[in-house]
């Protein structure tokens, strides 16, 4: 991978990738560091509170996702491209990092670690692999409706759709999300991204067991985070990832679901440090 180049901006620090996309990021604290990679239909604000709670022990590089917030784009997108933006954040911080992802994010820093980049630990919270049959996954056609739909100018549809469809949401409870105009508006803006986290995703969503050989690559020492109110399907995932990588296990942690990063992120961070901290 290219040298990243590292340019200071209005909106705040930032890197250039390898294909040439700036990605900002804010970093804070010091210690050993953290990069910390956002699920679908979020930015760096969803982990503010987290990044502030991991910088009293770590340096923290808490950074939007490409054609997220301040972060750049490109015309063509693979998943390859965001691994070259943690590639250059890891670069900035010194060549070597831990990561924290959740949801797609914990899939997309499992494949920078899977394509070699050096991670020194990898925090995943809920990767949302479908690995039984008789779990609930997404559409067959997901990506055609939301490209259908992102197509026809319809975003915040798209996010209705990903929301209820993907991530399980009911359908008055997304009715009620847009009565709250700023949140609402920020996820419609995201919802051109959705694509990129389906391509992260790739074919581990459809009921089929892990395919050892697409992780054998990771290397660093991995833990895997659930949440006791999540559904049960996450608990296999986690228990499929642990079965595949060499050096990874599995914690649950009482109370919790899919959205604690945003919604309880002083009872995430303590299990976050812990084994990061070694």
């Amino acid at each position: 991978m290219s040298t990243a180049r590292e340019q200071s901006a209005s909106a705040g620090a930032r890197v250039v990738s390898a294909d040439g996309t700036e990605i900002a990021f804010e970093q804070s604290g010091s210690g050993p560091a953290v990069v910390l990679v956002a699920s679908a239909l979020a930015d760096r604000s969803d982990t503010t509170k987290l990044a502030a709670l991991l910088a009293q022990h770590f340096t923290v590089v808490n950074y939007d996702r490409r054609g997220r917030g301040a972060s750049g784009d490109a015309n063509a997108y693979a998943p390859d491209r965001e691994v070259e933006d943690i590639a250059a954040l890891i670069e900035h911080v010194g060549g070597s990092a831990s990561l924290f992802g959740s949801s797609s994010g914990a899939v997309l820093a499992l494949r920078a670690a899977a394509a070699g980049v050096h991670v020194d630990r990898l925090a995943l919270y809920e990767p949302p692999f479908v690995v039984a049959e008789d779990d609930d996954g997404p559409p067959k056609d997901l990506a055609q409706q939301i490209n259908a739909l992102l197509a026809e100018g319809r975003h915040s549809d798209a996010v209705k759709y990903f929301m209820t469809r993907v991530q399980g949401m009911p359908g008055v409870a997304v009715f009620f999300m847009k009565f709250m105009p700023k949140m609402w508006a920020n996820l419609t803006k995201l919802a051109r991204t959705l694509p990129y986290d389906i391509a992260v995703m790739g074919d581990t969503q459809q009921g089929k067991p892990l395919d050892a050989e697409e992780w054998k690559a990771v290397a660093a020492r991995t833990r895997v985070l659930t949440g006791g109110k999540s559904p049960a399907a996450f608990q296999r995932a986690a228990r499929a990832v642990v079965e595949i990588l060499p050096q990874a296990d599995h914690r649950t942690l009482p109370g919790l679901n899919h959205g604690a990063v945003v919604m309880a992120p002083r009872k995430l961070a303590p299990p976050i440090i812990e084994f990061i901290k070694g």
